[in-house]
């Protein structure tokens, strides 16, 4: 590991940082299949982190995820670090509870996660060249942590919000039920955000860029390059003459009076969007097909169907019915069980009886599998939404067909079992193609190509400042208060806080974090008799001053600069109803702030829209349901705290933050202590239950000195499990 670090730190190699947080993610024998957040992204992340490992021009690659203390799932989800082979590790992080969560629930602990990512990034003592971040709920953790680290960010979406959304209601799911249960606005809005930062955008087909992410407001074909992955030719490939039947030949046996016909293999995930029930009837309604061939449903693994999480469990119970509607025992087999080791021998046994591999996804970003299976040289029925059109093309391995028209789907099926020269030139041709296209080398090789263009960014100097001398280089921990309705309304309370800053906290760094210009926070603090601040936080978070001297943090404006449009922001929402700018005393380089009237304007949510639509960035904080403040994406409180932990080495765990209102929740929530003081804005009732934000009874710096108490800060500083 030593080495590898020095490697990196000579500029001998890339440090490239992956993220995937949801499912289940180990080196080996993954669960593919398990439930419908294990599935193709996992397997892809994982051997793509192999891949660029084993580039000559990469030094170290981590690949961060969630660690899971679980005991209904494997011990290895819990180990914090796992070595991926020479170069690459995967490094699981405390996020929220420790128990396994799907990822619909996982979107409040998100800001702790990032937190964690940046710790092990300052632990490891490298810049990242790059920051890619796999669905989501990771691009929300990389848009924050690329931006904290002045790095760009890659995405890549494996499954896109609003397709999945305009699928589902095509189906007839009402949409309330669609956003119950995916959390189907927090999601896209992720990945709205994750586009508008992102300077690459990783597809897998030409597809997928000209009609799923053209649906997206921060759609930006510019920044889209298409890099199809690659497949491990060493362990899918056709085949031996005369090998012996695999262990996993006599478990779809049971299920077959012909075992030996022409085999029909359906593999994914128990998912709504893989459309298993219309293969099945697509099969049954086929007389020829039904008589001489055979149905193969691999839907993950199971022990009772009753204990899986819902979709699971009324996609496997919907598939049964089928099964038993159409009387197709003896004639279908649905295993229980199989072993990551398997699944080369299922597409084999496809291969061996000259059979067809099919994908009836309703809509398929790629198609994984439809590579394995061509690697093995078993022919494929896909569908004709995303991805499969480019294989298909590049293969010449099969046939697309309309997902939901199971006459056209039995018919293509049938086509290739019944006609042995189509079904060869399938088979021989998908060998090919797959060894030309999708190889996992010329995938790195491309990626490391497109990296480095990038680099130039990546490479300045991170933070352009000095480290200062004084009381922030010594400090082991931090406070740092909002000003008003915070630190600030009752005299005798606040006189007893700095009484104790003073007596109890010589090594404490002391900050102030306000919307507030830096002149108007000094003068009030002066004012009610608060000593100057070590450090401010001004602005709203777009401005960082270092007490006594008030020295500015050039470095701060120079990184939050990026993307930053003050006159076209300032053109759009002058030109809306029920907003007005505030005073030219109010506004600031990196802060423009209005009075918003919310019986005339627009919902913040339509504000937010149609920036993006401009093309136009901003981080838009709005507050006491008055005021509304557009800062650039790389500012706000909280970005402003964990730059300066990040910065004067303090651990987050180890600074207090304190507040009252909705602008005060990005800094209070993640890793840091939170205070929420007892007159505090109701807007920050949803942070109740968060372990690490304590709601204090008093109010003002009363409530402080409480939250100071509850987390002995001063002595042993109790950090909570966050769950």
């Amino acid at each position: 590991m030593k080495k590898t670090q020095s490697k990196a730190r000579r500029g001998e190699g890339l440090y490239i940082v992956l993220i995937s947080i949801h499912g289940l993610i180990r080196g080996q024998n993954l669960e593919l299949g398990r439930d419908a957040d294990t599935g193709g992204q996992t397997k892809y992340v994982v051997e793509l982190a192999r891949a660029l490992a084993a580039n000559p021009e990469v030094g170290r690659v981590d690949l961060l995820t969630r660690q899971v203390i679980d005991n209904k799932v494997s011990d290895d989800y819990a180990v914090p670090e796992e070595p991926l082979g020479d170069n690459a590790w995967i490094i699981r992080l405390p996020t929220g509870p420790r128990r396994y969560l799907r990822k619909e629930t996982l979107w409040p602990y998100l800001d702790c996660f990032a937190d964690n990512a940046l710790g092990h990034i300052r632990k490891v003592g490298l810049r990242p060249d790059v920051v890619h971040s796999h669905y989501a709920d990771a691009g929300f953790v990389g848009t924050r942590l690329a931006n904290l680290l002045g790095v760009p960010l890659v995405h890549t979406g494996h499954s896109l919000g609003r397709v999945k959304r305009e699928r589902l209601l095509e189906k007839g799911l009402k949409p309330e039920d669609i956003e119950s249960r995916y959390n189907m606005t927090r999601r896209i809005d992720a990945e709205e955000e994750t586009l508008a930062n992102a300077y690459m955008v990783v597809a897998s087909t030409r597809q997928e860029v000209d009609e799923q992410y053209a649906l997206y407001d921060h759609y930006r074909p510019e920044h889209m390059v298409v890099v199809p992955p690659g497949t491990d030719l060493g362990r899918f490939s056709p085949p031996r003459p005369r090998a012996p039947r695999p262990p996993v030949w006599q478990e779809l046996a049971r299920f077959l009076n012909k075992p030996d016909r022409p085999m029909v293999l359906a593999l994914s995930r128990p998912d709504e969007r893989k459309n298993i029930p219309t293969l099945i009837k697509a099969f049954a309604g086929h007389k020829v097909l039904r008589e001489h061939a055979n149905l193969v449903i691999v839907a993950g693994n199971r022990d009772a169907i009753r204990d899986l999480d819902k979709g699971s469990r009324e996609v496997l119970t919907e598939v049964l019915l089928r099964i038993d509607e159409y009387d197709l025992y003896g004639q279908a087999a649905y295993p229980k069980h199989h072993a990551s080791d398997d699944v080369p021998d299922f597409y084999r046994m496809v291969t061996r009886t000259r059979g067809v591999f099919v994908n009836p996804a309703l809509t398929e970003p790629f198609g994984l599998t439809l590579i394995e299976a061509a690697a093995c040289g078993a022919p494929i029925v896909a569908t004709n939404d995303g991805g499969p059109s480019d294989i298909v093309r590049h293969c010449n391995n099969g046939v697309l067909v309309d997902p939901l028209d199971e006459k056209a789907m039995g018919d293509a099926i049938w086509k290739i079992i019944s006609d042995r020269e189509r079904w060869k030139k399938y088979s021989d041709s998908g060998l090919k193609g797959v060894r030309a296209h999708y190889a996992w080398e010329g995938h790195a090789q491309k990626y490391v190509r497109k990296v480095k263009a990038l680099r130039k960014e990546a490479s300045r100097v991170r933070r352009g400042q000095q480290r200062l001398s004084g009381k922030l280089a010594k400090a082991d921990r931090a406070i740092i208060s909002d000003i008003d309705n915070t630190l600030l309304g009752d005299r005798n309370s606040l006189r007893a806080l700095v009484q104790r800053l003073k007596d109890e906290g010589p090594g404490v760094a002391f900050g102030v974090a306000t919307g507030r210009r830096l002149e108007s926070a000094q003068q009030v603090l002066k004012d009610w008799g608060v000593p100057t601040p070590d450090l401010f936080i001004t602005s709203v978070g777009s401005e960082i001053h270092y007490g006594p001297e008030i020295t500015p943090d050039q470095g701060w404006s120079r990184h939050i600069d990026h993307r930053w449009d003050r006159d076209g922001l300032m053109e759009q929402l002058l030109d809306l109803p029920g907003i007005d700018l505030q005073p030219e005393v109010d506004q600031r380089p990196h802060k423009l702030s209005f009075f918003v009237d919310p019986e005339k304007a627009p919902s913040i949510h339509d504000i937010e829209r149609l920036l993006h639509q401009q093309d136009l960035h901003a981080n838009i904080i709005y507050s006491h349901d008055r005021f509304l403040d557009l800062l650039p994406v790389r500012a706000s409180k909280g970005f402003a705290v964990r730059y300066l932990a990040d910065k004067w080495g303090i651990p987050l765990e180890r600074t207090l933050v304190a507040g009252d209102s909705g602008n005060d929740e990005d800094m209070l929530r993640g890793s840091t202590l939170g205070v929420v003081v007892g007159n505090h804005h109701p807007e920050l009732r949803r942070l109740r239950g968060f372990e690490r934000i304590y709601f204090a009874e008093a109010g003002h710096a009363a409530g402080i000195g409480e939250g100071l108490d509850h987390f002995d800060f001063f002595s042993r500083c109790i950090v909570p499990d966050e769950g």
